[in-house]
């Protein structure tokens, strides 16, 4: 099988360290091991109870508190339909092996994360991409769905809240969605790695879950954006049972467990989820409404305003490719941003902006952004 280049993890592994101002980054600021046991009003017993582990391959599918925790962010979803994974990553690409074979038509949007499409081409499905687009608040058109489901479908992959745009799919449109899979007898998959950060008044910050809506519904969710806590290396996925053991015996070749320390800090993290989301949901809005500020002011960008996660696209008004532009802005000026071409989205950029809890980081990398787009006629 062969499988395309990743294209944002391609530029990540090769730039985001040589920056001073990473707005490439898509993590609410990350927690230190210290605030995270603050946050959940812990002390020295933590670090008793780590050094007491013997480090076993723990729980092979996810202690049954963390399931139990993850759980809660759910309506329908109970220990028998969740199995942890190695970040989202590995949820959707076990998710993915385990729903597809060759020939299969599978529906994905662009732009998104690339393995939503990428993953099912190199197992021989037959893609069909549904192009948002700005006018349409990128949103998926679910007329052009509607027709590509026509010819038969497997799995139709969406992302909510979108990456890189932060576009929201509220209840009924994502029951839209569903309609249209049911009709095929289709799965859906939905990379809801940002859930939880929707930009709106504290209690109304999660979307509904794909896995909560629809029986053949499968939700694919992180601790790196939301939670803060991408060095864990932990995911999941939410779906039927069925499905579940389907994914647990692909898992056994790749995964066995994910780690005692890492299950140990997880739960600490969902069994004090209020306290940790009210953190990042106002680094978030301080940081949004900071980036819309810059927006309005700069005459060479524009964007539909994000509703949702912590990433924006930004449409800028320079002659040169996405990925020039961001290699001279980041020689230059020191600040990374992601090119549009790694998302297969030319002439857009992707920014980050919650990397920092301070929006003075993030003002002063969209200063120089518009000092360096000056440059160009």
């Amino acid at each position: 099988m062969h499988i395309r280049d990743f294209g944002v993890e391609m530029w990540m592994n090769e730039y985001e360290n040589d920056c001073t101002y990473n707005l490439a980054e898509t993590c609410v600021k990350s927690l230190t091991v210290d605030e995270l046991v603050s946050l959940a009003g812990r002390g020295d017993d933590v670090w008793d109870d780590i050094r007491a582990m013997q480090l076993t391959y723990g729980a092979i599918e996810g202690s049954d508190r963390l399931r139990t925790g993850i759980s809660g962010l759910y309506e329908t979803i109970g220990l028998p339909n969740i199995t942890i994974t190695h970040g989202a990553i590995g949820a959707n690409d076990l998710a993915i092996n385990a729903l597809v074979d060759p020939g299969d038509h599978v529906i994905s949007v662009l732009p998104t994360y690339q393995q939503l499409y990428s993953i099912p081409e190199s197992l021989g499905a037959r893609v069909s991409i549904c192009h948002l687009k700005p006018e349409n608040g990128f949103l998926p058109d679910l007329d052009e769905m509607r027709a590509f489901a026509q010819d038969g479908v497997k799995l139709i992959c969406v992302n909510n809240p979108n990456n890189p745009s932060g576009a929201v799919m509220g209840e009924a449109f994502m029951r839209e969605i569903v309609a249209i899979a049911r009709e095929h007898d289709a799965w859906v998959l939905c990379d809801e790695a940002y859930r939880g950060l929707n930009h709106a008044p504290y209690g109304q910050n999660f979307a509904p879950a794909m896995a909560d809506l629809y029986e053949k519904g499968v939700s694919v969710g992180s601790f790196s954006k939301t939670f803060s806590l991408a060095g864990l290396r932990l995911g999941w996925v939410a779906a039927p049972e069925e499905l579940i053991t389907r994914i647990s015996r692909r898992r056994d070749y790749n995964t066995i467990s994910c780690g005692m320390i890492d299950d140990y800090l997880a739960t600490m993290a969902i069994e004090n989820r209020e306290a940790l989301l009210r953190r990042n949901l106002k680094i978030v809005a301080d940081n949004a409404a900071a980036l819309d500020e810059w927006v309005q002011s700069e005459p060479r960008i524009s964007y539909v305003a994000p509703k949702g996660g912590t990433t924006a696209f930004l449409h800028y008004d320079a002659n040169i490719g996405s990925v020039t532009f961001c290699k001279r802005l980041l020689d230059e000026k020191g600040v990374l941003l992601l090119p549009g071409s790694a998302m297969d989205m030319e002439g857009w950029l992707r920014i980050g902006y919650c990397y920092a809890e301070d929006t003075s980081q993030l003002g002063q990398g969209l200063a120089l952004v518009s000092e360096f787009l000056r440059n160009f006629d």
